[in-house]
């Protein structure tokens, strides 16, 4: 199971945009598999400089 609260930054980085590209269809269909709250995830994601790009749907470095 993934710990998307405590695991590196850079690793969920690479690990959720290698998700929502190969296996979901955007983070709203993450976020609910993996039980998740979104706005926590998006939050944790813009403290280190990363927002969700839903055109994309991937996470891209502000």
């Amino acid at each position: 199971m993934i710990n998307f609260e405590t695991k590196d930054i850079m690793l969920l980085y690479s690990l959720v945009n290698m998700k929502l590209r190969d296996e979901f269809l955007d983070l709203d269909d993450l976020a609910n598999y993996y039980g998740i709250d979104k706005d926590s995830l998006l939050n944790r994601f813009l403290k280190a400089g990363y927002e969700y790009s839903e055109s994309e749907n991937q996470f891209k470095r502000i």
